[in-house]
């Protein structure tokens, strides 16, 4: 998945500007008093170059020790995590607002709060009874953590708001949200009050933080990627998981570098198989939820600064295990000094689980990732890319565990399929179509981008060679760098914009996969720009325009 984005650089400009003022001042001050002294050293010239001398030293220090303390400050409020997405984002307030029937959505609601909070966000939590229109009219980003009782009914405590937002005719341009809907597949109406709430926060002009996701029956892999995307908002990759993963082993059998040359970071393809079991099922557009692990050098380091040592035996639920092995797949923040081995185990958390799109389907023998290599301002790599494209050696252990994403899978029948996407998108991309093509479902409509055509277009063999047999129908890419002016997958869409009525007159479904920023609102506004904003909503709810982006 994309890596968060680090704090932009005018942010440091500017506090570095206001402790230089604030320095200045404390030198000007100090000067004043120093030239007002009647100390009879003034009367000579020596005294006053003397006097000049001590503030210029005086300032100095000063802004030495204000920067000094700018930046303790900064490690306390966070420390060692990573950058957050954006200062000024996450500065804002976001309010969490539950409908719940039997406290189950308040308790997840509560964990959604206490997520975005150790993430750095200032956070307001409450029920749909306590929220009013002009309240969220006020609020730059809200979340709504939703049940469905009954027949697709709304939780009691939600019946007031429902009234108001069936008479308010407020608008809603400036804010931002995201759903979590909770049902039962058992009924009919699944998830219909989540889907209201999401309607009613559309028409008044609401813009979606990322698509809503239904949880059916408390569905663990619902739930968590709800957590992946609280990671996103708080620019925290280390929140810890709601329940303790449980991995199956797999073995890294292939791992190659798709695009040397690039101008971007390095793009890797690699193939996961089960250690000590048959190939498991999956359907195109699930995702394989990674157990990352330190690298080897900095777990050495870790056990050396607190005299541990790493082949020491300790229990973690009740398994005898390597104190080195526990410390691996742990954060490494924890304080050890003067504890032992099992102390220090205990002490240690686990990190949290890494989300990559599977790029293949059961029918290729192996779990095949797309992922492109990131690495943090200081040089060194993220965890989950770390690991898999550096640390893990071919051949290595990888634990995995598989995520049912209904919300991505492709069409059950024969309609015609329009794939957009860019980057490491290509991975769900990929994996649909050969799904697709498998079961002889031959209306593909791929658009695709990247930066060069040479270095960058992933798969692009096995892509040529359906698109020459006819596999795919139609096939537009967007190399944004081949030519002078910049185009991407949203420009090649609006040029194809009869196409695309056309298609979707026909029944297609779209599916986009790719980048959060840039690619997926540029295709959004396009499809809203071609199809009309009604006709886009009704693709919405009706499970034929679905993205999976990050």
């Amino acid at each position: 998945m994309k890596p968060l984005r680090t704090e932009a650089p005018h942010h440091r400009r500017r506090a570095l500007g206001n402790l230089a003022v604030a320095a200045l001042l404390i030198a000007l001050a100090a000067l004043s008093l120093l030239w007002q002294s009647e100390s009879i050293l003034l009367r000579s010239p020596d005294a006053s170059r003397l006097v000049v001398a001590l503030a210029i030293t005086i300032g100095y220090l000063a802004l030495c020790a204000l920067f000094l303390r700018a930046r303790r400050r900064q490690l306390r409020v966070d420390p060692g995590a990573p950058a957050r997405v954006d200062a000024g984002e996450t500065t804002e307030r976001m309010l969490v607002v539950y409908a719940s029937q039997t406290g189950y959505a308040g308790q997840l609601a509560a964990q959604t709060a206490q997520s975005l909070r150790s993430g750095g966000i200032q956070v307001d939590l409450c029920s749909m009874r306590q929220l009013d229109p002009g309240r969220l009219e006020r609020s730059p980003r809200a979340l709504f953590v939703v049940s469905t009782t009954g027949e697709g009914d709304a939780p009691d405590m939600a019946s007031g708001f429902v009234s108001a937002m069936s008479e308010s005719s407020r608008r809603l341009d400036g804010l931002r949200y995201a759903v979590l809907a909770l049902g039962d597949r058992d009924y009919v109406n699944f998830c219909a009050f989540g889907h209201a709430v999401e309607g009613w926060l559309q028409q008044a002009g609401a813009q979606a933080l990322f698509d809503t996701i239904e949880v059916d029956n408390g569905d663990a892999g619902a739930l968590r990627l709800w957590q992946y995307h609280l990671g996103q908002l708080s620019g925290r990759s280390d929140l810890p998981d709601w329940q303790v993963p449980e991995y199956s082993r797999w073995q890294l059998v292939e791992r190659r570098v798709l695009n040397p040359g690039s101008v971007g970071d390095p793009c890797f393809h690699l193939a996961l198989q089960p250690i000590d079991a048959d190939l498991p099922s999956w359907q195109a557009g699930d995702i394989a939820e990674i157990g990352p692990q330190q690298a080897a050098a900095d777990v050495d380091a870790w056990l050396a600064k607190w005299h541990l040592d790493g082949s020491s035996g300790v229990l973690i639920d009740g398994k005898a295990e390597r104190l080195r092995d526990v410390a691996a797949r742990s954060s490494l923040d924890a304080r050890c000094d003067g504890i032992d081995a099992q102390g220090a185990a205990e002490r240690l958390i686990r990190l949290p689980h890494r989300d990559y799109s599977i790029a293949s389907i059961p029918a290729d023998g192996c779990i095949a990732l797309l992922l492109r290599q990131w690495r943090r301002a200081d040089g060194s790599l993220g965890l989950g890319t770390g690991w898999l494209t550096e640390y893990a050696e071919p051949g290595a252990e990888i634990s995995v565990r598989i995520r049912n994403n209904t919300g991505f899978h492709a069409p059950a029948d024969d309609r015609p399929l329009l794939l957009i996407g860019n980057g490491t998108g290509m991975a769900s991309l990929r994996a649909l179509l050969r799904q697709r093509i498998a079961g002889h479902r031959y209306r593909n409509w791929l658009i695709f981008g990247e930066r060069n055509a040479d270095r960058d277009f992933h798969y692009a063999d096995e892509i040529r060679d359906w698109e020459g047999r006819g596999a795919i129908e139609r096939l537009d890419l967007a190399f944004s760098r081949d030519q002078p002016e910049r185009i991407y997958v949203q420009h090649r869409l609006e040029a194809r914009a009869d196409a695309v009525r056309d298609w979707v007159a026909q029944g297609a479904a779209i599916h986009v996969c790719g980048s959060l920023e840039g690619m997926a609102p540029g295709v959004d506004a396009a499809l809203r720009r071609i199809l009309g904003e009604q006709q886009l909503l009704e693709l919405t709810a009706s499970s034929r325009y679905r993205r999976d982006v990050y």
